[in-house]
């Protein structure tokens, strides 16, 4: 994979002042934010690492459940039965979180969902389960299934609650991608996310989203708390024209959690202001060519690019083109060629896909020797280099 430095953006778009704000930190030891409208990743600490997600889980459980209410395999009126089982399991004998469905009753689909997604009810999700499927845990290969589809690479399912399960692993990068797709995809089962509080068997219980009150915009999301991951949450949340998914777990407690996010999602919202940073079609840089007409071709974006930039302009942004290169002729316009990296704070902000914005032909074929020649040349260079 060849890397190049694109000097000229930084020249253009980073101001760094004499004197220079530390960069934002938070306590959680994982945190992932992302301003998704951009595409632009405003914060990242270990958003690929490995954890439980605890109740978090509770969203694909819910998106496998949307998904066979889209497909007509149940309604929102749909009743399934309490069963003894589930009651222990999940219910108040649980100790766990629960909706306290009298053992034995039938309870709608709809109001099993508001169980889930506003009280985290484990005998709500035990239910739902199965119904839809005739086992407590029948919609786990479901869960799994679609995470592969969505594009979840480093998250396995082993339950329907999150109950702790050292096998059952996600990361907050997988955490915001679920928590995103959910939102686009079944935007009618998502706003149950925003009630405010649910009533059953004469049970209030508020949601157990942190932020919902707040005032800063916030649609949705999960908590997610376990012994060994520690406390967790993921939330969307609306500031103008700006969406922002924001993942933190590992903290210590439920109030640490509860303050921390405020903090971030606050920061994230009120730190950054939107740039263009490429108009679709302006040339970023150029990838070398092997075997053609030109020993190069410029390279362009196919939509205008934009991303959040820290409005105080302390930060320190770089560039690099990466492609695998040379790229060997002939070369077609509008071929995919690379990518573009924009890193804040030497971590990825901002990737996007570039375009050759020029035809290569093959050359002719004293200008495939010279190349032949020239490549060998750089090959026998870079060798040496990697002996060193």
């Amino acid at each position: 994979m060849k890397s190049v430095v694109i000097g000229l953006f930084l020249a253009a778009v980073v101001l760094v002042p004499p004197l220079r704000a530390e960069p934002f930190t938070t306590t959680a030891p994982i945190a992932l934010v992302i301003e998704t409208g951009s595409g632009t990743v405003l914060l990242d600490k270990n958003a690929d690492k490995p954890v439980e997600p605890a109740a978090m889980a509770k969203i694909m459980t819910v998106a496998v459940v949307a998904e066979a209410l889209r497909k007509g395999q149940a309604s929102r009126e749909t009743e399934y039965l309490i069963s003894e089982d589930i009651w222990r399991k999940g219910g108040a004998p649980s100790g766990s979180a629960t909706m306290f469905a009298a053992v034995r009753s039938r309870v709608r689909v709809d109001d099993l969902l508001r169980g889930v997604m506003v009280q985290a009810a484990n005998d709500a999700c035990l239910a739902l389960s199965a119904g839809l499927t005739g086992q407590l845990e029948g919609l786990v290969p479901r869960m799994n299934t679609l995470a592969a589809e969505i594009g979840l690479q480093h998250t396995q399912f082993r339950n329907v609650t999150g109950f702790a399960d050292p096998a059952q692993l996600t990361t907050a990068r997988d955490l915001a991608r679920l928590l995103g797709w959910l939102r686009r995809n079944e935007p009618d089962i998502y706003a149950i996310y925003q009630e405010r509080d649910f009533t059953w068997n004469k049970i209030r219980q508020t949601n157990r989203n942190p932020l919902l009150t707040q005032g800063l915009g916030v649609d949705g999301g999960v908590t997610g708390a376990s012994d060994t991951a520690g406390y967790g949450v993921v939330v969307s949340a609306l500031h103008g024209d700006q969406h922002f998914i924001m993942v933190l777990h590992g903290l210590q407690s439920n109030a640490e959690r509860a303050t921390e996010a405020k903090r971030v999602l606050e920061w994230a919202e009120n730190s950054f202001r939107p740039r263009l940073v490429f108009a679709k079609g302006e040339i970023v840089g150029e990838a070398s060519v092997y075997g053609g007409t030109a020993n190069s071709v410029p390279v362009v974006a196919d939509r205008d690019v934009s991303m959040l930039v820290d409005s105080s302009g302390t930060e320190k942004l770089s560039a690099k083109l990466l492609y695998d290169g040379p790229l060997e002729a002939p070369v077609q316009k509008n071929s995919a060629v690379g990518r573009l990296q924009i890193l804040r704070e030497g971590q990825v902000s901002l990737e996007i896909p570039l375009y050759a914005a020029a035809d290569v032909p093959v050359g002719s074929l004293p200008q495939r020797a010279f190349g032949a020649i020239y490549e060998l040349g750089i090959g026998l260079i870079q060798g040496g280099h990697d002996k060193r």
